[in-house]
């Protein structure tokens, strides 16, 4: 058997899709880069907005019209399946709908019968740096997000299984992307919630030093932490260790108003506690890359909400910044929320909120031409190695300029 995979959506569900592949391939099939040549496809959904669930249903319908041949049988895993209403199922050739990311469910589907599937992810096939889920789901219950409600509660891997898991990455990946839904609570599942998983007790702290100690060849990077999250254990690794843990954050804000973030539901955090954590750490930092989440025209918004968002990001030292209109999704609370902000408004705020991120990622730039950084190569592009810095630049440099090591020193040009 033929197999076509595709993911829309986060790092998370990039691991999700890469732990079928591999269980796929241990099977016997051949995960094809060409859906003119499967058999069967799998896509993994996302539901984080509107626009990536009708991207997703675009997809498969395209799927489905391929010329010259029969269509391809789909198999939709993930979110946006865990979610579903029966419009996915009702779209042309699809197989099966499989909520979650069970990779034995998602075989069954397929049509293969049942077997144990390795749950320690060998290789990440799709990129020259690897992911390593630490944990699945989030016991926070923001307004607006979805997420929650497609993954679940809060469940933490064991640090003995990720070690393990990392050590087998490591033959294949000079780079060990840390990923899941809620990384900074791994370990620290609620009462009563259903979701303990085999890493409860330990911290994210205790994980990453058991990682960079057990497999010190790796740079390791944190993906979306929440910025309170950073503990004076991840901020002494961030500081003493950059060649093990890079110096780098993706830390969401989405408001920089206390009073929008508290129709978020987002309690753990104000502006005053995001900016004083950051600044703390920016001060001890030499090399420091930071992104963030931000959303535009939340319900209630006013534009002195939204002004407060722009001051706070103007103060702080953002190298990039994902902005998002905002997006209502079914069931969520915000859909509840009364003053809704118009869609002229949304994408007025939107479009400079990403002007000022554009600003900022090219003064940091600016800042960085001519250093030496600690680079990882990250793919080929047109005669070109996109070689990654520790603080998420990206440098080209010429095909014929590689040795072919995957980690060297690279200027910033």
């Amino acid at each position: 058997m033929n197999v076509f995979l595709h993911t829309f959506g986060c790092r998370a569900n990039q691991y999700d899709t890469e732990l079928v592949r591999q269980a796929f391939a241990d099977r016997g099939a051949a995960v094809v880069d060409d859906p003119a040549a499967a058999d069967v496809a799998v896509v993994n959904s996302c539901t984080v907005t509107e626009e990536s669930e009708t991207k997703l249903r675009r997809f498969v319908r395209r799927l489905a019209r391929r010329p010259g041949g029969r269509p391809i049988e789909t198999v939709v895993m993930g979110c946006a399946a865990a979610r579903d209403d029966g419009r996915l199922r009702a779209l042309p050739s699809v197989r099966a709908v499989v909520g979650g990311a069970d990779p034995a469910a998602v075989l069954s589907a397929a049509g293969f019968a049942p077997r144990r599937v390795d749950p320690v992810l060998r290789r990440f096939g799709a990129n020259a740096r690897g992911w390593l889920k630490i944990q699945d789901g989030c016991d926070e219950h923001c307004s607006f997000c979805a997420t929650t409600l497609a993954r679940g509660a809060n469940r933490s891997r064991s640090i003995a299984e990720l070690v393990a898991e990392a050590k087998a990455l490591a033959e294949h990946h000079a780079e060990i992307v840390i990923t899941g839904v809620h990384i900074g609570t791994y370990g620290k599942a609620k009462d009563g919630e259903g979701g303990r998983g085999k890493g409860e007790g330990s911290s994210l702290g205790d994980l990453l030093e058991a990682l960079v100690d057990a497999v010190p060849e790796v740079r390791f990077r944190l993906s979306s932490i929440e910025a309170t999250e950073v503990d004076d254990r991840i901020a002494r690794l961030l500081i003493e260790e950059p060649r093990r843990l890079a110096p780098y954050l993706h830390a969401p804000l989405q408001s920089g108003s206390n009073r929008v973030l508290r129709r978020m539901g987002r309690h753990w955090y104000t502006a005053e506690s995001y900016r004083a954590r950051l600044e703390w750490l920016a001060a001890r930092l030499p090399v420091f890359g930071l992104g963030a989440d931000v959303i535009a025209g939340f319900p209630g918004e006013t534009d002195a909400d939204h002004r407060a968002t722009l001051d706070l990001i103007h103060v702080l030292p953002f190298t990039s910044l994902h902005v998002f209109p905002y997006s209502p999704r079914p069931d969520t609370a915000a859909t509840r929320l009364r003053e809704a902000v118009t869609p002229g408004a949304i994408r007025v705020r939107a479009a400079e909120l990403r002007t000022l991120g554009d600003e900022k990622a090219q003064a940091h730039r600016r800042r960085r031409m001519g250093a030496t950084a600690d680079g990882v190569a990250s793919g080929r592009l047109a005669g070109r190695v996109d070689v990654l810095t520790e603080d998420y630049l990206s440098v080209y440099i010429p095909v014929e300029h590689w040795d072919g090591a995957p980690r060297f020193p690279v200027k910033v040009a």
